[in-house]
């Protein structure tokens, strides 16, 4: 018997968180053994070449994976078209990637930058033949052997850079990471998927796909910048440690919020595609999703944000110190971060890659705005200043989702006040319950054990509605 949309949502889901919890897992030991082995000032070296990477990456694609997901039935010579675009695209870029090489360098003034990023950027050549599977895999909702392949990749691209970093390799061992990331990834894709490409194609099905999938390039480019700007923009101002102080905190930020962000991901656009000319089943879907987030997204980042001295102090040592304030702060932007994965999956879902872009560029543009009136600051207020205007336009989002399947405020506020206000509470109080406790590693498990017990307890007697689902979810499955 075929499944349902709710128990294939249900499904993704819970696959795709994880997916989403092996992979942060697997960062967090990875990462705890990298950052005791790389200084600040060599991370930060790598993290100014992401914006690079991740731009290329974005024209590499040009929209055509979201492209796919939304077709309602894709088939063999749409996805074969996609694949010959994004090589054909990933080769030109590198080569002119490989050029601009010097010019990176010189703008970040670090000239280790000419070979190390040409390494680098030869990641996105490598994802080009890959491009097509993974959206293949996510249009099927493939969430289990995504998570596999996910895992699988990270151990191996993970214990390697390890081994270079413990042999003095620096931050090439970063760059090798990336590489190995991607190839294993590659790899996992081509055995798992069905599909396989051919010589024989046609750009056609691309050109059908252009005015839905330029829009979502541009935004795609926009949201790069837009997450990755703070990094070039303290390249060039602030010394190169505190470029790195800054990735390794935005890094930690990035993983815990991303943890829910990918879970939604992976499911949000192939069901609210589906479901979109149902405006109330749509509406219902999305605030699922919303509850969904803000159950798992406050208390993760909240939680992260009162044990970032803690855990930086026993995970990668004083020589971070510095990033423990940036992490704090970005804590609390990013339990907000996985929201705009629900409201932009609501675009694309009803084929408005058009608001999805306009929103994303008036973004961008702020951002700028915001940057010159505070690079003159400290790198910690312009990072204050970066993370409540991202809690802010998350209204505009809001305004354009009502627009689009008309969800109002008061219900999205009912959907996810009651996780906002009990982590918040749980959080403060197991705060100052706790901190008279000197030693940061007995007070990091301890924060942890209090925090989660205390959310899980509160959330159970107060009833909230996903909480009963889990524990539903979980007896079935017994």
């Amino acid at each position: 018997m075929a499944e349902s949309l709710k128990e294939k949502t249900a499904k993704g889901l819970f696959w795709g968180a994880l997916n989403s919890g092996t992979t942060q897992l697997l960062n967090l030991v990875i990462g705890i053994f990298l950052g005791r082995l790389i200084s600040p000032a060599e991370y930060g070296i790598v993290g100014v070449l992401n914006i690079f990477t991740l731009i290329a990456g974005n024209l590499q694609s040009s929209g055509f994976s979201q492209g796919l997901i939304n077709l309602k039935s894709p088939q063999a010579r749409d996805y074969n078209s996609v694949f010959w675009f994004n090589i054909l695209a990933g080769f030109v870029l590198y080569v002119v990637l490989f050029a601009s090489a010097p010019l990176i360098a010189s703008y970040i003034r670090q000239p280790c930058l000419v070979p190390l990023s040409r390494l680098v950027f030869l990641s996105f050549v490598i994802s080009s033949f890959g491009i097509a599977h993974g959206a293949y895999m996510t249009k099927n909702m493939m969430n289990r052997e995504i998570a596999i392949i996910g895992a699988i990749a990270l151990v191996c691209s993970g214990s390697i850079a390890i081994v270079l970093a413990f042999l003095g390799f620096s931050y090439w061992s970063l760059a090798w990471q990336q590489i190995v990331y991607i190839a294993v990834l590659n790899l996992g894709r081509y055995w798992f998927t069905p599909w396989h490409p051919s010589f024989h194609f046609t750009f056609e099905p691309v050109k059908r796909m252009f005015g839905f999938s330029v829009k979502v390039l541009i935004t795609n480019i926009i949201n790069t910048v837009s997450n990755n700007i703070l990094t070039l923009v303290f390249g060039r101002l602030y010394p190169i440690k505190a470029v790195g102080d800054f990735t390794q905190a935005y890094k930690w930020d990035s993983m815990a919020n991303s943890f829910v962000a990918n879970a939604i991901g992976q499911v949000a656009q192939p069901v609210l595609a589906s479901v979109h000319e149902e405006r109330g089943r749509a509406v219902r879907v999305f605030r699922k999703m919303m509850r969904f987030t803000a159950f798992f997204s406050f208390p993760a980042m909240f939680g992260l944000a009162i044990v970032s001295r803690e855990f930086i102090l026993v995970t990668i040592g004083k020589q971070w110190v510095d990033a423990i304030p940036l992490l704090q702060m970005l804590c609390i932007g990013g339990a907000f971060v996985p929201f705009y994965t629900v409201y932009q999956n609501v675009a694309l879902g009803n084929g408005r890659s058009d608001v999805y872009m306009r929103c994303n560029v008036m973004q961008i543009v702020l951002q700028i705005g915001i940057i010159a009136l505070f690079y003159q600051y400290s790198i910690n207020k312009m990072v204050m200043a970066y993370t409540l205007f991202t809690i802010a336009w998350l209204m505009v989002w809001q305004f354009a989702a009502h627009r689009i399947i008309g969800v109002r405020f008061s219900a999205v506020m009912k959907d996810v006040l009651p996780s906002l206000l009990v982590a918040s509470g749980v959080m403060t109080a197991t705060y100052f319950a706790t901190c008279l406790i000197a030693s940061p590693a007995l007070l990091l498990v301890v924060r942890i054990v209090i925090a989660t017990l205390l959310y899980a307890g509160t959330a159970k007697l107060l009833r909230m509605e996903m909480m009963e689902e889990v524990v539903k979810w979980v007896e079935r499955r017994k």
